[in-house]
């Protein structure tokens, strides 16, 4: 399940967790944003209990969102120990994640 976060959440549930964490920055209006939320929802059923998905509305919060110098959505950061140790812009398909995936794991 993907989780939704928020700027008052984010440390929690990000920087805090004790396992990896992709983060989905997203807005209701972006079209290969919705194209890949089926694919991240996937994911977190593969990878239960080994990675956390979640994602960040953009247009909600705009303190994560600067922190990180999101320009493009969908911008999906790859967290491992509090630290992005990836990032993929933009609209792709499931095994590229799951390449990105496996390789922090």
């Amino acid at each position: 399940m993907v989780i939704e976060i928020t700027d008052s959440t984010f440390e929690q549930e990000v920087l805090k967790s004790d396992i990896p964490v992709i983060m989905d920055l997203w807005a209701v209006w972006c079209g290969p944003c919705k194209m890949i939320h089926p694919i991240l929802e996937e994911l977190s059923n593969e990878y239960a209990g080994k990675v956390k998905i979640v994602k960040l509305d953009v247009d909600k919060n705009r303190e994560t969102t600067a922190k990180f110098g999101v320009r493009n959505i969908p911008t999906v950061l790859f967290f491992k120990n509090g630290e992005v140790v990836d990032k993929q812009v933009g609209a792709v398909p499931k095994k590229k994640f799951a390449e990105k995936l496996d390789a922090i794991l």
